[in-house]
């Protein structure tokens, strides 16, 4: 089964029915400049969260069913 994603970017806005993450934003934004987006964890790592496209950071989701 494939996995489904949605992003919210700092605005409030929301893309829905992302599959492949990356490359959608890229095309529904029409800019191709991505950067990772991080965030700090507790232990001091660092976990990538999402995507910094043009002026857009999008924070991506994976989206399940309560049951699965």
């Amino acid at each position: 089964m494939r996995k489904h994603y949605m992003a919210i970017d700092q605005y409030g806005q929301t893309f829905h029915g992302l599959t492949y993450p990356r490359k959608e934003l890229s095309e529904r934004l029409s800019n191709k400049h991505i950067n990772k987006m991080y965030c700090d964890t507790k232990d001091g790592r660092s976990k990538h969260i999402g995507y910094v496209i043009g002026g857009h950071w999008c924070e991506v989701f994976e989206v399940k069913r309560i049951n699965s």
